[in-house]
């Protein structure tokens, strides 16, 4: 039996209810896969306990806090303020999952913009990465983080244009890919994929959301992010280790993790 590349899944909500039933097999089939560590944002402050909670009893998961877009309706003001302790008290490696998401049906632009900015001022003032959720809002995100220089983050499972993209990258950011890339239909995921340097490329789960073709219909898991991996290295006609070994690299870059991964030049 070969010995599988190491990877990092840059975005799994590994807290999620779906797992509680099997949360202990689920990493065993990751960490046999050769997921070794997990990044587990936050979307709402309720959550923040069991987040924190699961990363301290498991090595290699990593705690994030933050405030997503789509759950305004459990949003509060003081949850700002409550960030703000937290992240100092809990030292946690990015704020976020936070952004914009303007498909939703009742998207209130103006209180996501809130909370989104309230979020961008903590990464900068705690010098933290942040990871951002844009969905219909990429130019929206981008003109945003303009106004905050030297801030860097990943937006996950990113959809935006090739262009957005470029200027992303140009501003510090890495770009996420997951389960949508490996649709036979994905032709613009499959042509940004060939075409980014992959030293700004991140690859994730967002477990249990967002299955692979494999698993249509199915919950996610971290333990799928090797076929991930493997349409990404069919897209770029290179080697599953290479890409492994760099995706891994960038994500302790962007997280400052320590780990043994050594990023290659491309």
């Amino acid at each position: 039996m070969g010995v599988h590349p190491r990877l990092i899944d840059a975005h799994s909500h590994f807290d999620d209810a779906s797992f509680d039933a099997d949360r202990e097999q689920a990493l065993t089939r990751a960490r046999d896969a050769g997921i070794v560590e997990q990044i587990i944002p936050a979307v709402k402050a309720a959550w923040w306990p069991r987040i924190k909670q699961l990363c301290k009893e498991n090595g290699g998961l990593h705690p994030s806090y933050g405030l997503h877009p789509m759950y305004l309706g459990d949003h509060r003001e003081e949850d700002l303020q409550a960030l703000r302790k937290w992240v100092t008290d809990e030292h946690p490696i990015a704020i976020g999952e936070c952004g914009l998401d303007f498909y939703i049906d009742d998207p209130r632009p103006e209180q996501q913009q809130h909370y989104f900015e309230g979020q961008l001022r903590i990464a900068v003032d705690h010098e933290l990465p942040v990871i951002i959720h844009a969905r219909r809002s990429v130019e929206e995100v981008i003109n945003t983080l303009r106004r905050y220089p030297g801030i860097v983050g990943m937006l996950h499972s990113y959809s935006g244009s090739e262009q957005q993209a470029r200027r992303l990258i140009d501003m510090g950011f890495y770009l996420s890919f997951g389960g949508p890339i490996t649709y036979e239909r994905a032709k613009r995921l499959h042509r940004l994929i060939k075409s980014l340097p992959l030293d700004a490329i991140l690859l994730e789960t967002d477990s249990p959301d967002q299955p692979g073709s494999r698993h249509r219909g199915q919950r996610n898991e971290p333990a799928f992010l090797t076929e991930v991996l493997e349409s990404v290295a069919q897209l770029r006609d290179q080697e599953p280790e290479r890409i492994a070994a760099q995706t891994a690299a960038n994500t302790r870059r962007l997280f400052k993790i320590q780990g043994r991964s050594s990023p290659i030049r491309t």
